[in-house]
């Protein structure tokens, strides 16, 4: 049996790069970052980040590009790819970058706005509940994050399905 699958939640380290392919298909790219923090044998906390390239096509591209900024957390599950291309200093290259097939909006940089509504209701992720923040601290509660989850076979979202 084979699994490539990867799931990955942080933030945005710039805005979404979206581009047209000369056959007319929406390709979106994004940088996020993930951080880990542990207590070395010291008992010193460490933390280290992971930059992550992530490339999203189609409808879920677009989607992105409208909603997504610079700061904001994100939810992205996909798989791993591997391409090779030539730098321009003329030599061969290597990366591996997360193909995107399933994506949920978290909450946005402070001080951000955009055309994305503020969440209401539920609790979503990167949030701290109520019971450890305090009390001049406490977020507003916030509606689970839907997720858009395109199909293989299907080329287009209806607009009903769409969760905002």
């Amino acid at each position: 049996m084979n699994l490539n699958k990867v799931q990955l939640i942080g933030r945005l380290t710039r805005d979404p790069e979206i581009r047209t392919t000369p056959s007319g298909q929406t390709v979106a790219t994004i940088g996020i970052a993930t951080n880990r923090t542990w207590n070395d044998k010291a008992g010193q906390k460490q933390e280290k980040s992971e930059f992550h390239n992530i490339v999203i096509w189609g409808r879920l591209a677009e989607i992105a590009g409208q909603y997504l900024t610079k700061g904001q957390e994100a939810y992205f599950e996909g798989r791993l790819e591997t391409r090779t291309y030539t730098g321009k200093d003329g030599i061969e290259k290597k990366t591996t970058d997360i193909v995107a097939e399933q994506m949920q909006m978290g909450s946005r940089a402070q001080g951000s706005s955009g055309p994305r509504p503020a969440p209401m209701g539920g609790q979503a992720f990167g949030t701290a509940p109520a019971s450890r923040v305090a009390p001049q601290q406490q977020a507003p509660i916030a509606e689970e994050i839907p997720t858009i989850n395109l199909d293989e076979e299907q080329d287009e979202v209806r607009l009903e399905d769409v969760p905002f």
